[in-house]
């Protein structure tokens, strides 16, 4: 399995546009030693030279395409190695480069649960304004523990699990969330029998994500902010990580804590990073503190072999 990482930041990418905290000021002045990263989104392959799996299409995603050759092989007048495209949620950050999808000549395969088709034909109808462009061919996601497959897309399958978290603020859901307004996948390879758990948004890992994790031979999961407080400390808001529906990494029952929890084969990995967090530094202790736990910042280009 080939997996590349498009975008891993959180939504405003990182330097975030309109942003001056540490991070951000100190990237643009080159007085950190940071990357800068697109929002969130990663491409799943069988293998190099093959269709693959979209997940998430990020505001970004057109910059995303033109530095991956992979994504564009040339075979036609019009081609694409998008096979299809997974949602996990129906955040601005995730849904919105559905628009730039929009010249297909075809429908575009996509894959979301019942709630983030209602919010992405009703807060945000993305879905409806596509109908006068190429169209959606939408498939259900089910949340009954089954797998589904995607046509093109050879030997892999994928299982989705509810997290919680939160769903985008225009949802319905957004405080009285339900089932399938945000999940993690697990994504299985039927020829090498290794698997990937994803979940960019993970606001608790419960019993049921613990086992998922714990059974995947690579994670891939939230690594938005460091500590419970990071934006109101900042004076950049009100709400904590949890109150948005993000695990912070650090403190009692953080991510760094669960993760200790895993299989030493478990390869850990954190993606959907906002511009705040100080793991984005790599001459924090923060960056320090996880290359000693033996977790990975993902970054833009980054390139998984599973």
């Amino acid at each position: 399995m080939r997996i590349t990482v498009l975008g891993s930041a959180a939504g405003g990418g990182f330097p975030q546009w309109n942003c001056n905290c540490r991070n951000c000021a100190g990237l643009r002045a080159g007085t950190l030693k940071a990357k800068a990263r697109t929002q969130s989104s990663i491409f799943v392959q069988p293998d190099e030279g093959t269709d693959g799996v979209l997940f998430n299409a990020s505001p970004d995603i057109l910059e995303q395409i033109r530095s991956k050759p992979a994504l564009q092989p040339a075979r036609a007048m019009r081609d694409s190695a998008i096979a299809g495209v997974v949602l996990m949620d129906g955040q601005i950050d995730h849904a919105t480069g559905l628009f730039m999808l929009r010249e297909r000549t075809s429908a575009l395969p996509l894959w979301c649960t019942d709630p983030v088709e209602e919010d992405l034909s009703r807060g945000n109808p993305v879905l409806a304004v596509l109908g006068h462009y190429c169209g959606v061919d939408r498939h259900r996601i089910a949340l009954d523990g089954r797998s589904f497959t995607v046509p093109g897309v050879a030997d892999l399958s994928f299982r989705a699990l509810p997290l919680s978290s939160k769903a985008a603020p225009y949802s319905p859901h957004r405080d009285n969330p339900v089932e399938g307004d945000n999940i993690g996948m697990l994504i299985s390879d039927g020829r090498s029998g290794t698997r990937v758990f994803y979940a960019p948004g993970l606001g608790q890992i419960t019993p049921a994500v613990f086992d998922d994790m714990a059974g995947a031979d690579a994670v891939l999961v939230d690594g938005t902010f460091w500590t419970d407080d990071e934006m109101p400390r900042l004076g950049l808001g009100t709400k904590t990580a949890r109150d948005i529906g993000h695990l912070p990494q650090s403190g009692p029952g953080g991510m760094l804590e669960w993760m200790a929890k895993l299989p030493p084969r478990t390869r850990r990995m954190l993606i959907h990073i906002n511009n705040t967090n100080p793991i984005l530094d790599e001459d924090s202790e923060e960056f320090a503190t996880l290359a000693r736990a033996g977790v990975e910042v993902c970054e833009d280009n980054m390139l998984i072999r599973i």
